[in-house]
């Protein structure tokens, strides 16, 4: 509780040991001014970390849970950071997206605890928001042709799908083919702690053709 009203700021274990890995990669890619779009931003720990470094750019934060909505609020209340806008309701799979502009698009630990088709929803939105030039970073574990990286990568996947039959680690290579069909061109993939990569697309066309990798 804070005072007469309750705290509303929920907390990821994983975000204390990953923001600074994530921020070594996002922070230099961005020129002064850049609009950033964070898709998922879950409890909203990576995106007021992010935006206190730097608060020459502008940071758009979403998510389609109310409660992860109500805590990427209330930690931008807590931090006092201008530069962080209201969590948008943002649902990948719902066109058009409620966001105008952004020159990086965000999206750390959401394609494997989400179906394949909502990947598909993600790389068509960002192929239409993104002008020429713009980025998208995915941050998470992934295949790299077919096998998994680490043991605890094949593990985790088997949880995943027994969980989800629809959830797992994602191959790098099939997620960087659906990329292509919407005009997001794979550039890298930085290894990350914990046998996570930050895979990195740029987009090389204003916007998709309508129905691409659906």
């Amino acid at each position: 509780m804070t005072g007469a009203f309750p705290d509303l700021r929920r907390h990821a274990p994983a975000a204390a040991r990953n923001r600074d890995p994530i921020a070594a990669v996002v922070l230099p890619r961005l020129a002064p001014g850049a609009h950033v779009l964070e898709v998922g931003s879950g409890t909203g720990e990576h995106v007021v970390h992010l935006a206190a470094l730097r608060p020459d750019t502008r940071w758009q934060p979403s998510d389609p849970d109310p409660a992860c909505r109500e805590s990427i609020a209330a930690w931008t209340a807590h931090t006092g950071l201008a530069n962080v806008a209201p969590p948008l309701d943002l649902d990948v799979r719902i066109a058009p997206w409620p966001v105008e502009r952004a020159d990086l698009v965000l999206c750390c630990n959401l394609i494997h605890i989400a179906p394949w088709h909502c990947t598909a929803a993600l790389l068509r939105g960002v192929g239409r928001l993104l002008g020429a030039g713009g980025e998208l970073l995915l941050y998470g574990p992934f295949k790299r042709g077919g096998a998994h990286t680490a043991p605890s990568n094949a593990a985790f996947d088997a949880a995943l799908r027994r969980q989800d039959p629809g959830w797992g680690v994602r191959d790098l290579d099939e997620v960087a083919l659906l990329a292509a069909a919407n005009g997001l061109s794979f550039v890298e993939a930085v290894p990350m702690p914990a046998n996570n990569l930050c895979a990195v697309f740029r987009a090389v066309s204003r916007k998709a053709e309508p129905g691409a990798g659906a």
